[in-house]
């Protein structure tokens, strides 16, 4: 029971939280799409103010999560105004999502991903959709499966469970650090499959380092040996135009809520055809799991869940076709590049691809004898710049479009200043 004290301090809470919610739902007006051919700077400056991180927070980590735009938040709260009343058409309809089709969510998404509606699941998140992969691909024991050994803990301990309870392999190929070429992985993945590898599983675009996978050669050189493509996607929607029919997979999955800033709690898993489809066991079961003819949707009953966030990642898709994919990706890397260039200056050594074709919106080096965590936390404490990497010294630089120069600047004379106070050279 809460005494007058707890209410009025609720209540208070309550009063300050609104400000802000009125804030979030605020319209902004987006740039005209021709402004960024005569002043592109303004451009980008322009759809900054799309996003609510301050403008003295500069967020080089989007490689871990992306903020929400205001066109996805006013989505995503509407959608919470709109379904809490209880007043849907029908007497079996609710705010709810595990047991329809949801097409009018799923298949703008599967467009903007070049697949078609009966291909794509939309789940929670690409954790979820990797074990989906993991624990439902039809395997014996002693069957293997070719993972890199740069897979983020969600793609690799989903396997490395598989493998403790019911006896596949799990096999790893080194990642060049960095790989020259595109040929420099896919031989390292052709010399790794043996007569019992049954799947390969590997990022798109690394999560260690940010390197580019060369997917569609992978999917084609699987294919070529009878072995079946996944790919963990993701840093992918929204970083680089994506188009699955294309790159040929047999699986891929992927999240929403870095590159793309849909809502936190999305995720997706393509299946490619009936074929696959047929080898994949659903791991999590309620009415309609075992339809055939339901295509993707069946791997979606997962029981209730919330449709504003369908309505969020709508409202993302969107926001990114506005803008447009190819003009998104050209940001992204050239902000990536100026950031590479300007730390190899500095002596780093590169873990990011000389090749242009496996760069994205991420630079990775590595910068000894700079501690990472303390300089990580140093940059964040003191002075509102969001960085993440490795120990001891890696540190991965995600460069979001709505991010600027100044803002690259403004990390870089901090990095510098930072080794000046530990004496480093």
């Amino acid at each position: 029971m809460l005494d007058r004290r707890s209410f009025m301090g609720s209540a208070a809470a309550a009063s300050l939280a609104a400000p802000a919610a009125a804030q979030a739902l605020a319209s902004v007006p987006l740039p005209a799409p021709a402004l960024h051919d005569s002043r592109p700077d303004a451009y980008w400056a322009a759809l900054r103010k799309q996003f609510l991180i301050p403008a003295d927070v500069v967020n080089l980590n989007v490689g871990t999560v992306g903020s929400s735009p205001r066109p996805v938040l006013k989505a995503i709260f509407d959608g919470f105004e709109t379904t809490e009343q209880m007043t849907q058409a029908g007497s079996e309809d609710y705010p709810i999502w595990g047991y329809g089709s949801w097409d009018e969510y799923r298949k703008p998404f599967a467009g903007f991903m070049g697949a078609k509606v009966e291909q794509m699941a939309i789940l929670r998140n690409c954790t979820e959709a990797n074990s989906y992969v993991a624990n439902g691909f039809d395997m014996k024991p002693g069957d293997e499966v070719l993972i890199s050994d740069e897979e983020h803990g969600s793609g690799e301990m989903p396997w490395m469970l598989r493998q403790r309870r019911y006896g596949v392999a799990v096999k790893k190929f080194a990642m060049p650090k960095p790989p020259k070429d595109a040929a420099d992985i896919l031989n390292r993945i052709n010399d790794a499959i043996t007569p019992r590898t049954r799947i390969i599983f590997v990022s798109h675009i690394s999560t260690a380092t940010g390197v580019i996978l060369p997917a569609k050669e992978i999917a084609a050189l699987a294919r070529s040996k009878g072995i079946i493509s996944a790919f963990d996607g993701a840093h992918a929607p929204g970083m680089i135009k994506v188009d699955l029919n294309d790159i040929g997979c047999d699986l891929y999955t992927g999240s929403m809520h870095k590159w793309l800033f849909a809502t936190k709690g999305t995720g997706f898993l393509y299946l490619r055809d009936r074929g696959v489809m047929d080898r994949v066991w659903n791991t999590i079961a309620t009415g309609g799991y075992d339809d055939p003819a339901r295509m993707a949707d069946r791997y979606m009953q997962i029981g209730s869940s919330c449709i504003p966030t369908l309505m969020g990642l709508n409202a993302a898709v969107e926001f990114a076709k506005g803008i447009g994919m190819d003009r998104i990706e050209a940001r992204n890397r050239s902000l990536a590049d100026y950031i590479h260039a300007e730390m190899m200056k500095r002596g780093a050594e590169s873990w990011t691809s000389p090749d242009p074709a496996l760069r994205g919106g991420i630079a990775t080096v590595n910068v000894p004898p700079v501690q990472r965590m303390e300089l990580q936390d140093w940059l964040w404490t003191n002075h509102k710049v969001r960085v993440r990497g490795g120990n001891p010294s890696k540190l991965r630089l995600a460069t979001a479009y709505f991010l600027s120069k100044a803002d690259i600047d403004r990390f870089l004379d901090l990095f510098d200043a930072f080794r000046r106070m530990k004496g480093i050279a």
